[in-house]
């Protein structure tokens, strides 16, 4: 009699292929879908103000909004839609497009009447002062 060992890892390996196989073939359809794109960000803090910074090549600065309330900052905007050829294949597909967005919560209130915003080679750069009341206050002591 022979004993024959199945191991399920070689099943779950050949269903594996399979999904693989079928998500690249329609790649282009999945990113067709209208979601947002997660926006990658830094975020640099001193005592008066937060100052964010992003990439976002390709884009005009009109097609970015900025948002601004409490401690919330809103960032969202649209890279152009790509012309596709019915006939086109991609090799590699990896520019953006689509709509992108961030929202960060930061530690303290925001005053949004004093932000400064500005996109210069496909950096945007976004510097929007603290509060009054959360800004460090300097005490002089008095000597006697």
């Amino acid at each position: 009699m022979m004993t024959l060992y199945v191991s399920p890892y070689g099943r779950i390996a050949r269903r594996r292929s399979s999904m693989d196989h079928r998500l690249d073939s329609n790649h282009h359809v999945s990113e067709a879908l209208d979601r947002e794109k997660v926006l990658a960000v830094d975020v640099r803090s001193d005592d008066e103000s937060y100052t964010i910074s992003a990439l976002i090549p390709g884009i005009e600065a009109d097609d970015i909004n900025v948002e601004i309330l409490n401690k919330t900052v809103s960032i969202r905007g649209e890279f152009n839609e790509k012309i596709e050829e019915e006939n086109d294949k991609f090799l590699v597909n990896e520019l953006p497009f689509g709509r992108f967005g961030r929202v960060l919560t930061l530690p303290t209130k925001l005053d949004p009447a004093i932000a400064d915003a500005n996109l210069k080679n496909g950096v945007f750069t976004l510097r929007v002062l603290k509060a009054e009341e959360d800004r460090p206050k300097l005490i002089k002591i008095s000597a006697e």
